[in-house]
């Protein structure tokens, strides 16, 4: 599990499939992955789009536990997400640290959109532990690229919930700022997963800036996201 088999199977996936030049959505730790991938090979892409990922680890590791603190959430959970962030868990907490810290990661969520998720099939959902724990200290930890931002010269749009506890909107305005022309695209009442909470604004925003006839949108989460 390295930057390079990431980024590497993600261009073999593009090129299996027949496709010049591709459209990548990375969410989350996927993001650092798209991120890697557009410097790594950058003649692939057409578009990029980064949806509540970030560019510098420290958002996540060591920025998220201390805004959560400042949001009013309890020590104890506090506690729990540094220690989840930095993959400090064994394999079977992982899923009930999920929960627990389930209304920080969406925080608008209702109990209608769960139970819809659900019955779209959200319970086949297998999370991959060992993964999560493996890149948050191997892959994340001191990883950053916000001095490479500039080398990205395709069409990027960067969007992100209001209220993402692990890349918030102030990260999102560096990342933009550092990409060349990049689009900046806030939901609101929305935390680190938009498409969920928001589903209809994430997929105009997506429309109205990939064109119809582009290539392909590949949406990549990867392992370590959890899903």
């Amino acid at each position: 599990m390295t930057w390079e088999n990431l980024t590497a199977d993600a261009d073999a996936l593009r090129q299996e499939l027949g496709f010049e030049k591709w459209a990548v959505l990375g969410h989350s730790f996927g993001g650092h992955v798209a991120l890697e991938y557009a410097l790594r090979y950058p003649d692939s892409l057409s578009h990029l789009v980064l949806l509540d990922t970030g560019g510098d680890s420290r958002w996540s590791q060591q920025n998220a536990p201390e805004l959560l603190a400042k949001r009013g959430y309890s020590p104890k959970i506090v506690k729990l997400a540094r220690r989840f962030l930095n993959g400090q868990i064994a394999p079977k907490e992982f899923v009930p640290a999920l929960m627990r810290l389930g209304s920080a990661y969406n925080p608008h969520t209702t109990l209608l959109q769960l139970a819809r998720e659900m019955i779209q099939g959200e319970w086949r959902t297998k999370p991959r532990a060992e993964a999560h724990i493996f890149a948050r200290p191997h892959l994340i930890k001191g990883w950053a690229v916000m001095d490479r931002l500039g080398e990205i010269n395709v069409p990027t749009l960067v969007m992100a919930g209001r209220d993402d506890f692990l890349f918030p909107p102030e990260h999102q305005v560096e990342l933009a700022a550092g990409i060349p022309n990049a689009r900046l695209r806030i939901i609101e009442r929305a935390g680190h997963n938009p498409h969920s909470e928001r589903p209809a604004e994430v997929m105009a925003a997506l429309r109205d800036f990939i064109p119809a006839d582009a290539a392909i949108l590949a949406a990549a989460e990867a392992p370590a996201a959890g899903r």
